[in-house]
């Protein structure tokens, strides 16, 4: 079925055009793609092998490297076929892992069977499949969206850093800020997740012992040779770190890491997500409209933030995938059980909630203004922000009662410049200091906050 009207999933229905790029590396396709891949390569590594009873010849080679780079749609249908249904003289399997093994064997010189899938259990196939396809999707897809976010962020930061905004503590007026540096802040936090995850990403690590991590088969078949650095060496070829001991099962601790660090940086959008909306409630931000779109089906004047809304919501959907997974994955009873098999097949869908929210993150910061008069505006209503300043240089100037002082003519009250000026007037402070506490400003009083977005 391609009409994307009947998908299950909004992921491949609503917004298939958006997750396609994942497609190459979550999808059935995919991983089938990848179990081929890695049992041709074990193949060939066993030939490699001096203590196994096993060479290929070089055109043997060249067609165990074609089947893996020659691997397409047409391959998949059949491997599948093997599984479901049977096919090429096989009934079917119903495992998913054998079906591998038997299309193999259909493209291959049968001298070679006995040596497809050699006292290997399914799992040392399928959590190197996986890994193989997880590194790439991240940073093929996921990390340079990102990537474009952090860019856009810095750019806001540096092309704001001098526009003054009232900053809100607990929702209150507070210490002002400039539009700039509040970026900024996100921009430095989205490039320690964005690092974060990158360390994550190159720490996959894969597992190859067989059916309960001993390389019994292995060394019941060749006592003679090292397994556990063959496997060392196989994995690490693979482009993965080797994990053991081990039971079947890879111990997952480098997903979790991972799902956890890929969470990290989807809390930072959530964050910028959020504050955004608000700002574009109080108008602090103005959003670029489409002539063609609507944005209400009954307020014609609406322009919604919708991305920033959209992106929430995959954002938060993904982090609830995300923290099952990393939960779920690393247990498992004993030596091994199924339950996370069907768990996995889902990492695909966090994966996608997560590109959908980046993207739209993205969409919303391309659209956003700031609105500058609205930002000067709300500055000059809340005169009492620079309370801090003044109550801060009494102090410096010996005044024991300078917070009580300013306490009194601030909190609760609709306080106005003129109210500072007079208390300014009153102080027993010299001429100098009072002219300093006159220049105080709401608009001017926010520290070296513009030069703040050169660390980010």
């Amino acid at each position: 079925m391609t009409d994307t009207l009947h998908a299950v999933s909004p992921l491949d229905g609503r917004y298939a055009g958006r997750t396609a790029p994942l497609s190459e590396y979550a999808s059935e396709a995919a991983l089938i793609r990848a179990r081929v891949r890695v049992e041709v390569r074990y193949l060939e590594a066993l030939a490699d092998e001096p203590g196994v009873d096993l060479s290929l010849s070089g055109d043997e080679r060249a067609t165990l490297d074609g089947v893996v780079t020659g691997f397409d749609d047409e391959d998949a249908r059949l491997v599948k076929r093997l599984e479901t249904e049977g096919a090429a003289g096989y009934a079917a399997t119903n495992h998913d892992v054998k079906a591998v093994e038997y299309f193999l064997r259909t493209r291959t010189p049968e001298r070679l069977h006995p040596w497809i899938h050699f006292g290997l259990t399914s799992e040392d196939v399928n959590n190197l499949a996986r890994r193989l396809l997880l590194g790439p999707a991240v940073r093929e897809v996921l990390l340079p969206e990102l990537r474009a976010v952090r860019e856009s962020l810095t750019e806001l930061a540096h092309d704001h850093r001098d526009l003054p905004m009232l900053a809100r503590t607990h929702g209150q007026p507070a210490t002002p800020t400039t539009f700039g540096k509040e970026m900024a802040v996100f921009a430095a936090r989205l490039g320690r997740a964005l690092g974060r995850l990158e360390r994550a990403t190159d720490g996959l690590a894969g597992k190859l012992a067989g059916a309960s991590g001993s390389y019994a088969a292995h060394h019941a078949a060749y006592p003679a040779v090292d397994w556990p650095a063959f496997a060392a060496g196989f994995v690490d070829d693979l482009g993965l770190e080797h994990v053991g001991p081990a039971t079947q099962i890879n111990p997952c601790d480098d997903l979790a890491r991972l799902f956890d660090a890929l969470q990290g940086a989807n809390d930072v959008l959530l964050d910028l997500d959020r504050d955004c909306w608000q700002y574009v409630s109080d108008r602090y931000l103005g959003q670029e409209a489409t002539d063609d779109e609507t944005g209400s089906s009954t307020m014609p004047h609406k322009v919604n933030p919708i991305d920033f809304e959209n992106s929430e919501g995959n954002l938060s959907k993904a982090n609830s995938d995300l923290g099952f997974l990393a939960d779920y994955v690393t247990s498992s009873r004993l030596q091994r059980d199924l339950s996370d098999s069907t768990v996995k097949r889902n990492v695909g869908a966090a994966l996608a909630h997560c590109l959908i929210g980046y993207t739209k993150t993205a969409a919303g910061l391309s659209k956003v203004v700031p609105n500058e008069p609205v930002m000067r505006a709300a500055l000059a209503d809340e005169p009492a922000v620079i309370g801090e300043a003044v109550q801060t240089i009494l102090r410096r100037e010996g005044d024991t009662e300078a917070y009580e002082r300013v306490k009194a003519l601030t909190r609760g009250e609709e306080v106005t410049l003129s109210a500072f000026r007079e208390l300014f007037a009153e102080l027993d402070v010299s001429e100098s200091v009072r002219e300093e506490l006159a220049a105080l400003e709401p608009e001017t009083y926010v520290g070296v906050a513009a030069t703040l977005p050169d660390e980010a």
